[in-house]
């Protein structure tokens, strides 16, 4: 047995009837020409033996009487592979609409808390002989990065499967501890966990005081406070239906915006989302005077953390400068926001949230969270931030499931109450594929919305490309200028210069 950290059961007490807090992914695989295999048999078997590399997938959780304590992860002794992966197909020749709205539908259904929370569907009838993999699994188990780790631990090199050896030690289930085992181990956690709040609350001051001296510095750039951004028609309280687009980028432009400007892939990533919810809004006429504010988590992953299947990350609220029109001064708002954001981050402890968690009690943190979200009361004030901007670095070469090729990676993430759209973003191989999860209700065209996207890079492309035209032409200019002609006054004040000044007469 293993109890949730605070981080990780938050997720669990964030999620409401309308608020599902599950993570997933939409992979498209493409077949081997005159493929006649089975693919769902052949991902199921090859799962099946992997599952000792992804913990994730046997754990189930055990519930504390009353909710007194945070819930427990168990090796569920019931454990059932055929409950969690499913086989089904759009109506052939499936397109990309009808594959979206597939995935959306499936997104909006919460998990069975009584089983291990994830699933995994394999989607046939797409044209073109590709398959579909959607999965999903709660946010409670992993983060974006150690999401992608536990995919990879299913993907292998090349078409043939690695052979992958047993487990050192057979797996053991757990045997499901009855109320009164759960109570009395709750119980020992009560009288350790005050003594640990009680060393932690130096820190956690000492980390306010930092921040507030940062704050008081002369030329610091703060980034925007929480409940300041502007409302838009996504900011609201949530439904429980999803609508989800897709859309690949070219890494290359990308980076070749990068270079021209001198920023970070993530700087340009933020831009064009910038750009994206920028047109959007201004072809509805509800573009706000305010920007738009963007909370971009963090991973906080070190190298020790490698491979734990939990949650390791922080967050940041950077400005995405919507109020700007020109591109090039728009990026440098947001570059300068997020540099902002990264000094202020650099004042807390990694770990800040994960100490913030243990002052939550997990009875009033889930009833708080189903009262918000049954009276929309984010229908009634500023939104804290208006959009999730995630970007997730992912592998820069091929991979493979089972003898089919990967071709795109789009990520499938949470809108939550008072914001209705989430964007985040994944590389993969020559591409940044992009997924846009978003309330039914507060974005009905959220296909509309990722169309801006590539529209929004080719802007910002355009501007960078004319900016380095424009610099190039002034250095040309400069470097084709004659030289001034010397007269004679000034060749002898050059000649005294590198003599080290004029001399004195002598007395």
């Amino acid at each position: 047995m293993e109890r949730l950290s605070g981080l990780d059961a938050s997720f669990l007490y964030l999620e409401t009837p309308t608020n599902h807090m599950h993570v997933g992914g939409l992979l498209i695989l493409e077949l081997p020409e005159g493929y006649r295999g089975h693919i769902f048999d052949e991902v199921k078997a090859l799962v099946g033996g992997r599952l000792h590399l992804a913990r994730a997938y046997r754990r189930r959780l055990q519930f504390v009487p009353l909710d007194i304590d945070h819930p427990l992860w168990i090796e569920d002794a019931d454990f059932d592979l055929d409950f969690h992966m499913r086989h089904i197909a759009v109506p052939p020749p499936g397109n990309n609409a009808d594959l979206m709205e597939l995935v959306a539908r499936l997104h909006s259904r919460p998990l069975d808390r009584s089983r291990p929370l994830w699933e995994f569907y394999v989607i046939e009838g797409l044209a073109g002989g590709k398959v579909a993999i959607y999965t999903k699994i709660h946010h409670c188990c992993i983060d974006g990065v150690s999401g992608a780790e536990l995919m990879v631990s299913l993907l292998d090199f090349g078409p043939e499967p690695r052979n992958v050896p047993p487990p050192e030690q057979p797996w053991v289930p757990d045997r499901s501890p009855n109320d009164i085992e759960v109570l009395a181990r709750a119980a020992v956690h009560g009288i350790v966990q005050p003594v640990s709040m009680l060393r932690r609350l130096p820190k956690l001051a000492g980390t306010l005081l930092n921040v507030g001296r940062r704050a008081l510095e002369p030329g610091a750039h703060l980034p925007p406070a929480p409940f300041q951004a502007p409302r838009t028609p996504f900011n609201r309280a949530l439904t429980p239906h999803r609508r989800f687009a897709v859309r690949s980028l070219p890494l290359a432009d990308v980076k070749a915006v990068k270079n021209l400007l001198g920023c970070t892939v993530n700087d340009v990533v933020l831009a064009i989302c910038s750009g994206t919810l920028r047109r959007y809004l201004d072809e509805q006429g509800e573009l706000p005077e305010r920007p738009l504010v963007a909370m971009c988590p963090i991973s906080v992953r070190s190298e020790a953390d490698k491979g734990e299947m939990s949650n390791r990350v922080s967050a940041m609220l950077v400005s995405l400068a919507t109020d700007i029109d020109d591109e090039i001064e728009r990026i440098a708002a947001i570059r300068e926001s997020t540099q902002g954001a990264k000094e202020s981050y650099k004042a807390m402890p990694a770990d800040m949230l994960r100490d913030w968690s243990l002052f939550a009690a997990p009875l009033v943190a889930a009833r708080a969270a189903r009262l918000y979200s049954r009276y929309k009361i984010a229908d009634y004030h500023r939104p804290v931030f208006n959009v999730v901007i995630s970007n997730v670095p992912g592998p820069g070469f091929p991979l493979y499931l089972a003898g089919a090729k990967l071709l795109h990676t789009y990520p499938v993430s949470i809108p939550a109450d008072g914001v209705g759209v989430n964007i985040t973003v994944q590389s993969y191989t020559d591409n940044i594929d992009v997924g846009f999860i978003a309330d039914r209700e507060a974005v009905p065209d959220v296909e509309h919305m990722a169309d801006l996207m590539e529209a929004s890079l080719a802007a910002l492309k355009r501007a960078a490309e004319a900016r380095e035209a424009v610099a190039e032409e002034k250095a040309a200019a400069v470097a084709a200028r004659p030289a001034p002609a010397l007269g004679a006054g000034r060749i002898k004040g050059t000649v005294e210069e590198i003599a080290g000044g004029p001399r004195k007469k002598a007395s």
